[in-house]
């Protein structure tokens, strides 16, 4: 007869009664609603659930959690939550000098990191009265409209990413990298080119850039045109995307919408011909603007930009002076105790940076205006009473780019 022995047991994590506390259930309470925005949404009616969206890509088009509230297939509200990817950049620029403010702003609008940087130099060259050369007028741009062309692109293949298209994002990557690769010969950097001075640029144009640069031109339109086919051809895409997500003007301008968004809804505002700045007085170019104020508007008005800037690139090559391109500036860099803001036309909207001097090297407030933050409100009220495969159709219209969200 054999006796079993007692052998010692010891907790397994596999034991769900170790790896969860016994005060804890399958089923979490709802937190206290804090506002009435918060009763309202956290009140279930009949049929109704809780589902995530998020955060990650494509389903949220950034680092960005939804909460949707649906019955069925139908939106009946949606909360944006955000703060996945802090960085803390104002404090950060406030702890530094001027000159290094600079390249932390970079990392915003990652994929049109030139108008990150744009803004911020605008605002200290406000406040030391610092009148940009000409030529560095003229260079800078001719840059942005290149880096706009470069993020317009990629929101037309991020938006039929989201759609369930695999073919326009490798297309748009691959005029995308020709754009990159041009401006790497003259900053540097592909991404986060830290281009942009106080008083200039970093550097003239040179050879292999304006090589690549002509070579680019010759067959630009001919490649954009191609890619256009893709999606303004397709049946399917034009479908899911009129009459989606409709934005009227009084709404766009009450929720300070800018950009693309607000010119769909028939709202003819940019900020280089409105609130001039550079160079851009003395250029052509239309201002495009859609009627419709939906997502399929929002898309087109992005792509008449592109030609817009083409156009724009074309007569900055032949009106472009000789000349210095950095303003002498002493090396370190104290602006009088003072205000500014500085803004430019980004691809999303208007980009903006406040900045405080109180007299030092550095930098005692300053705080950045993101177009896609402001955005973002729109996401409830354009997807309530849609299906939830049209969430992602109405959140890439409105392109938001979470690093500056998350700022």
């Amino acid at each position: 007869m054999t006796t079993e022995t007692t052998r010692p047991t010891r907790p397994s994590l596999d034991d769900p009664r170790v790896a969860i506390p016994g005060s804890s259930s399958w089923y979490e309470p709802a937190p206290t609603p804090q506002t009435e925005r918060q009763a309202e949404f956290l009140n279930l009616r009949d049929g109704e659930m809780f589902i995530n969206m998020g955060p990650q890509h494509p389903s949220t088009h950034g680092v960005l959690r939804i909460i949707v509230k649906v019955n069925g297939e139908q939106v009946i509200d949606l909360d944006p939550v955000l703060g996945y990817l802090h960085r803390g950049v104002e404090k950060l620029c406030e702890n530094a000098d001027y000159h290094q403010a600079i390249c932390y702003t970079d990392p915003l609008e990652y994929v049109s990191s030139l108008f990150c940087e744009a803004a911020p130099v605008a605002a200290f060259e406000k406040l030391m009265d610092v009148e940009v050369p000409r030529r560095a007028q003229y260079i800078r741009v001719l840059t942005m409209e290149l880096n706009r062309i470069a993020s317009h692109t990629l929101f037309q293949g991020w938006m039929a990413l989201d759609l369930g298209g695999l073919t326009p994002i490798l297309w748009s990557f691959i005029e995308r990298d020709e754009i990159v690769d041009m401006l790497a010969a003259l900053t540097g950097q592909k991404l986060l080119y830290n281009y942009y001075r106080i008083g200039g640029v970093n550097g003239d144009l040179n050879h292999e850039f304006m090589s690549r640069l002509g070579a680019w031109m010759s067959r630009a339109a001919k490649h954009i045109d191609s890619n256009l086919g893709l999606m303004n051809e397709n049946e399917l895409f034009v479908r899911r995307t009129r009459d989606l997500g409709t934005l009227d003007a009084a709404t766009a301008l009450r929720m300070g919408v800018t950009g693309p968004n607000l010119r769909a809804s028939g709202v003819p505002f940019d900020l280089r011909r409105d609130r001039p700045y550079l160079v851009y007085p003395e250029l052509e170019f239309d201002v495009p603007t859609r009627t419709e104020g939906d997502a399929l508007a929002r898309y087109l008005v992005r792509i008449e930009e592109i030609k817009q800037s083409i156009r724009i690139i074309d007569q900055v090559l032949h009106e472009m002076p000789d000349g210095p391109v950095m303003a002498k500036l002493p090396r370190l860099i104290r602006p009088r105790p003072g205000r500014a803001f500085g803004a430019v036309e980004g691809p999303r909207g208007v980009y903006g940076v406040y900045a405080i001097s109180d007299g030092t090297d550095q930098p005692f407030r300053m705080r950045i205006h993101d177009p896609s933050f402001v955005h973002l409100q729109l996401v409830g009220p354009l997807t309530r009473g849609n299906l939830i495969a049209d969430t992602m159709a109405v959140m890439a219209s409105l392109d938001p780019v979470m690093g500056g969200v998350d700022k």
